[in-house]
């Protein structure tokens, strides 16, 4: 007689549950913008959603507690010209959301303590470098003011915030659109899926790609592809019989997939949001009416199923809260801002192991640091007793002087007496604003000679038609 053994889990009491009617958002009108991204991003302040907007773009900030029916007239962050297709929220400010557009813009945006009394329309800084739609933002985890950005002309490009500059370009790596970017847990790599059924993994920093694999999934309709805290990717797709597929790889040997698992034959593209503190993936289909919920580990099968959170309302966009915005003391493990309600996955039992130390606000790293080859894990906070919030401080931005070839200072030297600005160094720059100028004449000189050619060529042109 074969006894079959139940796989230890501490997952295994986990269940889902929907939150009361009084602490969903009502009357939120969900862009219908027809892009595969969440359309949701939430924060332990705030849930920022995409929405329907007149002659542009614009995202609703909602404080978290501000629940209930939401008045058609509450203020948006509308500055963009076109649609808004995605929205991250710094993980070092609870204040800062970048957001990505139609309008082949990126802008970050500073929200005020207690929410949005007015329109926001300024944003702290636009970042323009892409010629086609942008369609994924999404912030470095671990060092400051560093922002990804991808677009439809199949461009990925990496902003120091800070300065307002495109500090690198990742050109002709994907030849088709990008449908997903995700940072490595210290953020040295990062894995993208793309159109053309490629997953890659690459080195931002060397412009390498340093693993790839062709035909992770074999349909036609869009992967996602995300890094793992141990550095394996798990990816989602669809098979050549339009199937819903889960995998997991090994990214130094992408050859055969570590684990491969069919799902259904429904056509929402999955998309995984991951845990590092305990291992689950959750996958959450758009048009879906369930969220499925599985653990990563060592064994065979590697991918082990959990539990299914259904409800009757199918779900247009979905948001997963940071775990220091959940409540420890209901044994929260993981919140969910899914449109049409929010639901909380928890267990029966407190378990200290449910809670280990987690990724805080702080940042290991500065912009400069991270450019200049530096790599930081995470610095972890205690959940023991609730996160506590501490006060954020607001974004600033000082782009720098197109003229000025001085690298930036990396440590401030204590006390030293500041000796004044070599003439050489000056003198640089006034050969350089010379070069510039002569250039700036020589090219106005050209439009005055084209214009003549033009004139000529107008009259010519009459005469012969007379």
């Amino acid at each position: 007689m074969i006894r079959r053994v139940v796989r230890q889990s501490k997952f295994r009491h986990v269940f889902g549950q929907a939150v009361k009617n009084d602490q969903c958002y009502d009357d939120i009108r969900v862009s219908r913008v027809t892009w595969d991204s969440a359309f949701c991003a939430v924060n332990p302040k705030f849930v920022a959603i995409i929405v329907e907007a007149s002659g542009g773009g614009a995202f609703l900030v909602l404080p978290l507690q501000k629940t209930g029916r939401i008045d058609k007239a509450y203020p948006t962050v509308c500055g963009h010209t076109g649609p808004v297709l995605d929205i991250d929220w710094c993980p070092h400010n609870d204040h800062v959301i970048a957001s990505g557009s139609e309008d082949c813009t990126v802008m970050v945006w500073q929200i005020p303590e207690n929410g949005l009394a007015a329109p926001l329309s300024e944003p702290v800084v636009v970042l323009e470098g892409h010629s086609k739609r942008v369609g994924i933002v999404t912030w470095h985890p671990t060092a400051r003011n560093v922002l990804l950005s991808a677009g439809c002309d199949n461009l990925v490009i990496i902003w120091n915030v800070a300065t307002g500059e495109a500090l690198i370009n990742l050109e002709d790596m994907h030849p088709d659109v990008i449908f997903s970017v995700c940072w490595s847990r210290n953020g040295s790599l990062i894995c993208t899926a793309c159109k053309d059924k490629k997953v890659r993994v690459i080195d931002p920093r060397k412009g390498k790609i340093i693993a790839e694999k062709d035909k992770a999934h074999e349909g036609a309709r869009p992967m996602r592809a995300i890094f793992l805290a141990d550095g394996n990717i798990f990816t989602t797709g669809f098979s050549r019989m339009s199937e819903r597929q889960l995998a997991l790889w090994n990214p130094k040997n992408m050859e055969d997939p570590i684990s491969v698992h069919e799902m259904d034959t429904s056509n929402g593209v999955l998309l995984p949001f991951y845990d590092p503190d305990t291992n689950v993936v959750y996958l959450c289909g758009k048009g879906d009416s369930s969220i499925r919920y599985f653990e990563i580990t060592d064994e065979a099968p590697f991918v082990h199923y959990l539990n299914t959170f259904s409800s009757k309302e199918p779900q247009r966009g979905m948001g997963y809260m940071p775990k220091r915005g959940l409540d420890v003391n209901k044994c929260e493990i993981a919140r969910y801002a899914r449109f049409a309600q929010v639901f909380l996955l928890s267990s029966d039992l407190f378990q200290d192991d449910l809670y280990p130390d987690t990724a805080g606000p702080d940042p290991a790293l500065e912009a400069e640091e991270w450019f200049e080859g530096k790599n930081g894990e995470p610095i972890l906070i205690s959940l023991k007793h609730g996160y506590v919030q501490g006060k954020n401080r607001d974004l600033k931005v000082v782009k720098k002087n197109l003229l000025d070839n001085k690298a930036p200072k990396k440590v401030e030297e204590p006390a030293t007496p500041q000796k004044p600005a070599s003439p050489q160094l000056t003198r640089k720059n006034e050969v350089k604003l010379e070069e510039l100028l002569r250039e700036v004449k020589s090219i106005r000189d050209l439009v005055t000679l084209q214009d003549r050619r033009i004139t000529k060529l107008e009259e010519r042109l009459a005469k012969v038609g007379i």
